[in-house]
């Protein structure tokens, strides 16, 4: 595990949020997938949406990276674990470039990956280069590869953007404005890929699209050092935890199971809102989602209620993250003022809001150690219960998280990265 590994790849970014990178990144993904290459695509900062269009886009798990919540260490690992077979690695970049410490820029200036900035064009033509060279050049010893338009009206406006150009910028390329491309959005992000039912059909809309407006040659190859080696103890050997999975409980990194199973647990997942019964496991994990989109549904479902309920009075652990925390609550009421009782496990009622609540990255100090994750909700919640511990944004963000424990019942809005802490997160969730 000494050797460095050698593959292609390029980190995407943009001037801020909302230009279109998930979009380009997934078109990218399918563009080369497509060529019969293959694709792994990486998301940089905390995100549970993008990476579900882009495991759709590139057929390959997505993982995150930072150099802050994951860590340079597990982040290099990951990289050049993908570089052993990979042809081109994609790295979705988070915000606008240079936003947040560390930001994207970071990153790539860290990984010696060149950044392949996705401009919005709409309403612009020489203005784009401008907004091109400045991005490239504010950090000099920042690696540049090129520039790709999105939202491009017509192939007249793509000459204009292009040829606006200067000091050797190169041009990825351009995609369409066209309406059947663009990713659908609601109030935390993204619409899952579960929910579109023509998904592939827009990647691969958008994949051509862009193969005919750009070189779908391979970009430089980076270089990718080893990591340390990586020794785990199977502290959870013969676990089994069940894991909330459906349209309500669906935030989950890839990473957080792998680390579950590597650790030697065995996984077991269920729907709370189709299921009547838990399946037999010793602890539950409740991961965020949308249950306010769902809740009525979620209360009606008594059966499953009992279940988990008989669950906590048995003393067996249960941690539950943002959207599985409000499913805790005595009630949860959404937008529209529908309010529905729920589990009644933590006291206490959340309601949602039209307006983003908290967006932070959070260190967590357990008594089991100390976790790193990130909080990002539109609710708020109220309860007489006294937390356990608070969380600490590094960046000053708003968060400062609670986290409640009842018994062996640990719940927060707070999303852990459960490898920044292996033997705290093995404690958590053992019987």
């Amino acid at each position: 595990m000494s050797e460095p590994r050698h593959c292609p790849a390029v980190l995407i970014a943009a001037p801020a949020s909302g230009q279109g990178k998930t979009t380009v990144t997934a078109a990218l993904a399918r563009l080369h997938r497509n060529l019969g290459r293959k694709v792994r695509v990486f998301k940089c900062g905390p995100d549970f949406l993008d990476p579900m269009i882009l495991e759709r886009a590139s057929g390959a798990p997505v993982y995150q990276l930072d150099l802050w919540m994951i860590g340079a260490d597990e982040s290099r690992r990951l990289l050049w674990e993908a570089a052993a077979d990979a042809d081109l690695i994609l790295i979705e970049g988070v915000m606008g470039l240079f936003d947040g410490t560390p930001s994207s820029a970071d990153l790539a200036r860290h990984f010696g990956v060149p950044v392949l900035a996705v401009i919005d064009g709409t309403a612009m033509a020489q203005t784009f280069g401008a907004l091109a060279l400045g991005l490239a050049r504010y950090q000099p010893d920042l690696p540049f590869a090129g520039v790709l338009a999105n939202r491009v009206g017509s192939l007249r406006h793509a000459q204009l953007l292009e040829g606006s150009l200067t000091e050797g910028l190169r041009w990825y390329g351009g995609l369409s404005r066209e309406r059947g491309i663009e990713l659908p959005s609601r109030h935390l992000g993204l619409v899952q890929a579960s929910e579109l039912n023509d998904l592939d059909a827009r990647l691969d809309a958008a994949a051509e699209a862009l193969g005919a407006s750009c070189d779908a040659a391979l970009p430089p190859p980076v270089t990718f050092a080893a990591p340390d080696a990586q020794r785990l103890a199977p502290s959870l050997a013969g676990v089994r935890i069940g894991v909330a999975r459906d349209e309500a409980f669906a935030f989950t990194y890839g990473a957080n199971l792998e680390l579950l199973r590597a650790l030697g647990a065995q996984l077991e997942f269920f729907s709370p809102l189709h299921e009547q019964a838990l399946p037999v496991v010793d602890s539950l994990y409740l991961p965020g989602g949308y249950p306010e989109l769902h809740h009525h549904a979620l209360s009606a479902n008594a059966p499953m209620l009992e279940a988990i309920r008989a669950h906590h009075a048995q003393g067996k652990p249960l941690l539950a993250e943002c959207g599985g925390m409000l499913y805790l609550l005595d009630a949860l009421t959404d937008v529209a003022g529908e309010r529905a009782a729920l589990l009644g496990l933590l006291p206490g009622e959340a309601t949602m809001q039209k307006r983003l609540a908290a967006l932070a990255l959070q260190a967590v100090e357990l008594p089991e150690g100390t976790l790193r994750g990130h909080t990002y909700h539109h609710s708020l919640t109220s309860t007489e219960l006294a937390p356990l511990a608070r969380g600490l944004s590094p960046n000053g963000g708003r968060g400062n998280e609670a986290v409640y424990r009842l018994g062996r019942l640990t719940a927060s809005y707070v999303h852990f990265y459960f490898p920044s802490n292996p033997d705290a997160t093995a404690a958590l969730l053992r019987p």
